[in-house]
C-alpha cells in the first residue's frame, strides 16, 4: 500500500458544508455546523456541532472547536466596504463555546491567530487582532479591534482591551481589568483602571526561566514602576545605564517600552 494516504471524513448529514470549501484530511464535522465556501480547513480539525466556519477563512490542522464558536464573520468595524478580507489561524487551538472571531477590516491585513491557544466561552477577539502562541483567554475576554497579544500571555476572565493596545508576552491579566494602555510583557496588570502590580514570578517560574533573569526583570520592575519621580523617560535611561539591561528579556521589556504608542500601564 506504498503511497496510500488516509483522507477518511466524518460530516454529520446535518451539517451544512460548502463544495467550494477546502476540507482536509480526517476532519470530523458534527451535526448542525456551518461551513461556508471560502474556508480552508486543515488536516485533523474537529467541529462538535452548531460551529460556524465563513468567510476567506484559512485554518490550520488540529483546531478543536466547541459548540455555538463562530469563527470568520464579518468585521464589525464601520469602516469596512465589503471587500474579501480575511482570518487567518494556525495549528492546534482549541475554541470553546460561543467564541468569536472576526475578519480584517481591509483586505491588506487579516486578523492573525497563532497556533496552542485556548480560547474560553464566550471570549471575542475583533478585526486585525493579531495573536501569538500559547495564549490563554479565559472566560467573556475582550478584545476590540486591532489588539495585538505576544505569546504566553495569559488574560483572566472578563478583561476587556480597548483597541490597538499591545499586551505583552508572559504577562498575566488579572479578572475584570480595563486594558486601555499597553501591557508590559513579563509582567501582572490588574485594576479598573489597569495597573501593573508586580513582576509575573510565578509564570516566569513555570515556564524555566533562569532566576538570574527572573532577579533582572525585578529588578528592572522595581527601576521602572516603582521610582518615586515618576518619570519612565528617566527611568528607562536610568535601567540602560546598569547590567540588567544586558539580559535579553529586560532588553525586550525596554524595547516594549519604547515603542508603545498607546504608552504603557503604571
Amino acid at each position: 500500500m506504498g503511497g496510500w494516504v488516509e483522507i477518511w471524513l466524518v460530516i454529520h448529514p446535518s451539517a451544512v458544508v460548502s463544495p467550494q470549501a477546502r476540507i482536509g484530511n480526517r476532519v470530523r464535522i458534527g451535526p448542525f455546523c456551518v461551513v461556508g465556501a471560502n474556508v480552508e480547513l486543515g488536516d485533523d480539525c474537529v467541529l462538535h456541532s452548531h460551529v460556524v466556519l465563513e468567510g476567506h477563512s484559512k485554518i490550520g490542522r488540529n483546531n478543536e472547536f466547541y459548540p455555538f464558536a463562530a469563527i470568520g464573520g464579518k468585521t464589525q468595524d464601520l469602516k469596512y466596504i465589503g471587500e474579501p478580507t480575511a482570518l487567518e489561524v494556525g495549528d492546534f487551538n482549541v475554541f470553546r463555546e460561543n467564541t468569536t472571531v472576526h475578519r480584517g477590516t481591509h483586505e491588506s491585513l487579516p486578523t492573525r491567530i497563532g497556533s496552542h491557544n485556548l480560547l474560553l466561552c464566550y471570549s471575542h477577539v475583533a478585526h486585525d487582532c493579531q495573536l501569538g502562541d500559547h495564549i490563554i483567554l479565559s472566560n467573556s475576554v475582550g478584545l476590540a479591534g486591532h489588539v495585538v497579544v505576544e505569546d504566553h500571555a495569559i488574560i483572566s476572565g472578563f478583561a476587556a482591551a480597548h483597541q490597538f493596545c499591545r499586551i505583552g508576552k508572559h504577562s498575566i491579566v488579572g479578572g475584570l481589568t480595563k486594558i486601555v494602555q499597553d501591557v508590559p510583557p513579563f509582567m501582572i496588570v490588574d485594576g479598573n483602571p489597569a495597573s501593573t502590580r508586580g513582576l509575573n514570578t510565578i509564570g516566569l517560574q513555570r515556564r524555566g526561566f533562569a532566576e538570574d533573569d527572573i532577579r533582572a526583570l525585578k529588578s528592572a520592575y522595581k527601576k521602572l514602576f516603582l521610582k518615586k519621580d515618576g518619570n519612565l523617560a528617566n527611568s528607562l535611561s536610568s535601567l540602560k545605564a546598569t547590567h540588567a539591561a544586558d539580559t535579553p528579556e529586560v532588553a525586550d521589556l525596554i524595547h516594549f517600552i519604547e515603542n508603545s504608542e498607546r504608552g504603557v500601564t503604571r
